[in-house]
């Protein structure tokens, strides 16, 4: 009898060390209605894991339960980290690991930070998982936890530490956001996930286009290095940061065979740049009390302006979350005797000056003074002409994302459409376009 428990045990530790890498054999997880839904799906489990381990990531990724380890260590680490377990009393996949890079902390804020591993780890992880538990009724969420590093200077020494990014999706939300075509789509998904680092509740916002213009790396190091944990492989310039680190500890470790330069002069001091505004709550119920505020002026808008403005009925004017700022989204549609091969750039800036622009004073005439929101985004669909009998032409999208400040600049006669254009943005197909209207309007190529 003992002879066969003994065996019996064998088994089942050889089993377990037989489960791929990535994935936790059932056999480890204590709930028994975890454990059962780990072996139904262990199949789909060990090829979701192949997926993830076979992603080219930016930087080394290693699938692990245990985080902030050095990278030596991990390779040495049991790396089972793919289950089924409970967040927030939902049941979820849950995946974690650590990422070895490490941010330079004067040029990635904590929101930077968690925006880049969550673009580049976390979205990767989930376009994995999701497609092949989307249908599975039992999976309500999904929980992925990823440690990166930070790099800080202390008395000109360069200091790396941990920091740890828990990202959780619902089910519809994380289905959301692996079809998302563009930044605004995932954001959209983004609003209803949790979202922390190092245990502290964090937004992450994806249609801030500035926040890469504001990380222009320094001459001395790169932004983003490879984690140079444990500490005497430290932070290396130019481009040996992006080799193996024994590697980057060679080229580290070199003498230098020439003098070392002379210092760099003082620099010059720059011009103060004034702070950003403020980030306007884009909370779904701070959404709903403003619309609510402005439910009459916007009705009246409606029975006034139909005429000329061809708003779409089953999208009613609605406040949606852009760049940090709160917009209020007018939806209609625009007929232009355009054929249906004219460039969308002509179709874009043809639909500013024939369609937009005649409605922009008129709109705000029911919206005077100061406003609890950030500005006006007038989207448009696009019909140009088609020859009679001819296939019906494919619409074009056209989102104009104009600032309060801006527009009243422009009702007041104090700048031009081009102007106004300018300082907006313009989304074409839901990617961001530079609009000249004078040269779009002298173009006909496709």
């Amino acid at each position: 009898m003992r002879a066969s428990r003994i065996a019996f045990l064998a088994m089942l530790l050889i089993g377990a060390r037989l489960v791929p890498a990535q994935v936790v054999a059932p056999v480890e997880i204590g709930d028994p209605a975890l454990r059962a839904l780990q072996e139904r799906s262990f199949s789909d489990l060990k090829t979701v894991g192949q997926n993830i381990v076979s992603y080219p990531f930016t930087f080394p990724f290693y699938l692990s339960r245990k985080l902030d380890i050095d990278e030596k260590v991990q390779k040495r680490t049991d790396q089972h980290s793919i289950r089924f377990d409970h967040y927030n009393g939902a049941t979820v996949i849950a995946v974690s690991g650590n990422y070895y890079g490490a941010y330079a902390s004067d040029r990635f804020n904590e929101e930077q930070r968690a925006r880049q591993t969550f673009l580049d780890v976390v979205v990767p992880i989930l376009k994995a998982v999701v497609p092949a538990f989307q249908g599975n009724t039992a999976v309500q969420g999904y929980a992925v936890e990823v440690s990166h590093h930070v790099v800080t200077k202390t008395m000109g020494m360069p200091i790396e530490r941990p920091e740890n990014l828990m990202v959780y999706f619902p089910q519809a939300a994380a289905v959301k956001l692996v079809n998302a075509q563009n930044n605004l789509a995932q954001q959209g998904a983004l609003l209803d996930a949790d979202v922390l680092l190092n245990a502290k509740q964090l937004n992450i916002w994806l249609t801030d286009d500035e926040q890469a213009a504001a990380k222009e790396p320094a001459p001395a190091t790169p932004d983003v290095v490879r984690t140079s944990m444990p500490l005497e492989t430290a932070v290396v310039a130019d481009k040996s940061a992006a080799l193996p680190l024994h590697a980057a500890n060679n080229v580290a470790n070199q003498p230098d065979p020439k003098p070392a330069p002379a210092p760099a002069p003082p620099p010059k001091p720059q011009p103060s740049i004034p702070p950003p505004p403020p980030v306007r709550d884009a909370s779904p119920q701070a959404l709903a009390a403003l619309q609510l505020s402005i439910q009459g002026a916007s009705n009246h808008m409606l029975k006034e302006l139909e005429p000329e403005a061809h708003f779409v009925t089953y999208a009613p004017p609605a406040f949606i979350a852009f760049h940090h700022q709160v917009y209020l989204e007018l939806s209609m549609t625009t007929a232009l005797a355009e054929p249906p091969e004219a460039s969308r750039y002509r179709l874009a800036a043809l639909a500013f000056d024939e369609h937009i622009s005649p409605l922009i004073r008129r709109v705000l005439t029911y919206f005077p003074g100061d406003q609890n929101f950030d500005g006006i985004s007038f989207s448009t669909t696009v019909h140009p002409r088609t020859k009679p009998g001819a296939p019906t032409a494919r619409a074009l999208s056209v989102e104009f994302f104009f600032p309060m400040e801006a527009l009243r600049r422009y009702e007041s006669y104090d700048c031009t459409g081009q102007q106004l254009i300018n300082d907006g943005i313009v989304l074409i197909n839901g990617e961001r376009a530079g609009l000249d209207l004078e040269l779009a309007q002298g173009s006909s190529r496709p």
